[in-house]
C-alpha cells in the first residue's frame, strides 16, 4: 500500500469516527457517496477496520455504543484512525490487540505522530509485552540491534509506545536519559518483576515532543534557503521550533530550528537540494556533502 493510499484511508476513517463520536447513525450508501468510494470499501471500514470499536448495527445504520459517545478527543481520533488503517497492512494486528491499546487505562501508553504505518508482522508479541511493562511500570530488558547491526543488551524504564511516521518505537529512560528504540529491532524481550517510579517530567517531555528523536539538550541549526524553496518554509513548519530569522536582499531566507539529532534535519536538506545549505552547526554541511559524494561515487 502506498503512502498516499494510507493517508487517504486515515483521513476517511478519521472523518467517519468524528461522525460516530458525535452520535450520528451512519449508513453505508451515504458514506460511500460522501467519500467517493464503493460500498464494499465502507463496509470493510465499519466491519473490519473498526471491528475493535464494537459498533452497533440497527437495520442499515451503524452507531457507537452509547457509553462511548463523545469520549474520544481529536488526538484519540487520529490515533484510532491510524491504528484502524493498520488492519489492512498487518493481519497479525488483531482486533483484540488494537482494542487493548485503546482501552481507557492504556491511552497514556500510546503516542501517534503522522498517519503512515509499517508492517510489524512477527512483533505483535513484543508490542503486547511492552504495553504490559508500561502499564505496570516494570523494567524491561531486551537485546537491541543498532543500525550498524551491532547488538547490545539494555535494561530500561518503559514510558510510551509511539507510532511515528509509520514505525513503532519504545520510548524509555536508560539511566535517566530519554531514548527511543525501534520495536522492529528489539529481540529477546523480558518484562521483569522489578518496578520503577514513573517520572512526571518525562511524561510531560514525551507529550510535548512531535518526533522520536529524543534529546533534552537540543542543538540550534541554521539554514540558508534560496527563493525557489523559501515560500515552503514560510508557509509550513518543516523543522522543529522553526523560525524565520532573516530575509536577505536577494530573496533568500535564514531559517533556524532545534534538533535532537542530525538525522532530523539532513533528510529535509537533501530533499531541497540545491536550494538549501546548512550554515550551522559547523561540519553538518560538510557531512552532507561527503554523503552525497559517496552516493554518487565522486572521490572525496
Amino acid at each position: 500500500m502506498s503512502t498516499s493510499s494510507f493517508d487517504t484511508i486515515a483521513y476517511r476513517l478519521s472523518e467517519i469516527l468524528l461522525r460516530l463520536n458525535a452520535g450520528e447513525a451512519l449508513e453505508i450508501k451515504k458514506l460511500a457517496d460522501d467519500f467517493a468510494v464503493n460500498e464494499r470499501t465502507i463496509r470493510r471500514d465499519l466491519n473490519e477496520r473498526f471491528s475493535f470499536l464494537g459498533l452497533e448495527k440497527k437495520g442499515s445504520r451503524y452507531t457507537l455504543p452509547r457509553y462511548k459517545l463523545g469520549t474520544y478527543s481529536q488526538q484519540d481520533v487520529q490515533r484510532i484512525a491510524s491504528l484502524a488503517g493498520l488492519q489492512g497492512m498487518s493481519p497479525r494486528l488483531s482486533s483484540d490487540f488494537l482494542g487493548d491499546l485503546l482501552d481507557n487505562s492504556l491511552r497514556g501508553a500510546l503516542l501517534v505522530h503522522g498517519t503512515r504505518a509499517e508492517d510489524i508482522s512477527g512483533k505483535e508479541h513484543e508490542l503486547a509485552q511492552l504495553r504490559v511493562g508500561i502499564q505496570d511500570s516494570r523494567i524491561v530488558q531486551f537485546e537491541y540491534c543498532k543500525p550498524d547491526d551491532t547488538r547490545k543488551m539494555v535494561s530500561v524504564n518503559p514510558y510510551k509506545l509511539a507510532l511515528s511516521d509509520g514505525s513503532w518505537y519504545l520510548q524509555a529512560t536508560d539511566q535517566g536519559k530519554v531514548k527511543s528504540y525501534a520495536v522492529s529491532r528489539i529481540d529477546r524481550l523480558l518484562v521483569t518483576s522489578d518496578s520503577f517510579s514513573p517520572d512526571a517530567s518525562v511524561h510531560e517531555y514525551l507529550k510535548s515532543e512531535d518526533t522520536i528523536w529524543l534529546n533534552q539538550e537540543k542543538a540550534k541549526v541554521v539554514l540558508k534557503v534560496a527563493p525557489p524553496a523559501a515560500s515552503y518554509f514560510q508557509r509550513r513548519q518543516l523543522i522543529g521550533s522553526q523560525k524565520i530569522e532573516m530575509t536577505l536582499e536577494d530573496g533568500e531566507i535564514l531559517v533556524s530550528g532545534l534538533i535532537a539529532h542530525p538525522n532530523q534535519i539532513l533528510p529535509v536538506v537533501r530533499y531541497w537540494i540545491p536550494y538549501i545549505r546548512v550554515i550551522s552547526p559547523d561540519g553538518l554541511q560538510a557531512e552532507l556533502d561527503a554523503q552525497l559524494k559517496a552516493y554518487l561515487g565522486v572521490p572525496g
